[in-house]
């Protein structure tokens, strides 16, 4: 993905983010896949899990082909500037990541099996970069609505780090912490591998698999 600037790799403060807006840089229609409304309301007993990977172009379309996922999106969250656009995210002066939203039917999926998902396609040990990708924005994070997902997500944290020890990789660099605000990305970021199938992706199976109960497929 192109850089707007400088990638940087130390978190700012909420005194030094960029002012943002009041109103918002997209509002998202129907997903481009699985043609439902990107925004909500969303059916009753459907949750809402965020995630940061990287990128957030290859990270989308890893979930919204799960059975039980309702509709994905994709932003930015974590940070402080309201409404940020694509190039203030990019320049690291807003905080955010850059993050997949996960609406799902927790009676069909598993906040296990997503999070399996999430482990499983890129490398949570590097910090403030993903592959090629460096800065900020490109953090690995988990961004939870409610309680039970902030206690599941910090379960899975421990499991996927006993098994990158026992295969002898590093720490868990992954930030687990509840959600704040999120906020959509532009209109040609959304389901963008869908629209362009040849289009830059760098996820894929890393490292070793998570060790879940839920063996569904989705």
């Amino acid at each position: 993905m192109p850089f707007w600037a400088a990638p940087k790799t130390s978190r700012i403060t909420a005194e030094q983010a960029l002012a943002g807006r009041d109103f918002p840089v997209a509002q998202p229609g129907n997903h481009a896949v699985l043609g439902r409304s990107m925004q909500p309301p969303w059916p009753d007993q459907h949750e809402l899990l965020v995630v940061g990977m990287g990128c957030f172009w290859g990270a989308e379309r890893l979930f919204w082909t799960l059975e039980g996922v309702h509709v994905t999106f994709v932003g930015y969250a974590g940070g402080y500037t309201p409404n940020p656009t694509y190039e203030e995210v990019c320049s690291g002066g807003t905080g955010h990541a850059e993050i997949v939203g996960i609406v799902y039917d927790p009676a069909v999926v598993t906040l296990d099996r997503l999070l399996a998902v999430f482990w499983e396609n890129h490398d949570p040990t590097q910090g403030m970069r993903q592959g090629n990708d460096v800065g900020t924005q490109y953090r690995s994070v988990i961004l939870t609505s409610s309680a039970d997902q902030l206690a599941g997500a910090q379960a899975t944290l421990k499991t996927y780090q006993d098994g990158l020890s026992q295969a002898g990789f590093g720490v868990i660099t992954t930030e687990i912490a509840p959600l704040g605000s999120v906020y959509y990305a532009e209109d040609y970021h959304q389901q963008y591998l869908h629209h362009n199938p040849f289009g830059y992706c760098n996820h894929g199976f890393c490292q070793v698999p998570y060790s879940t109960k839920d063996t569904t497929d989705g």
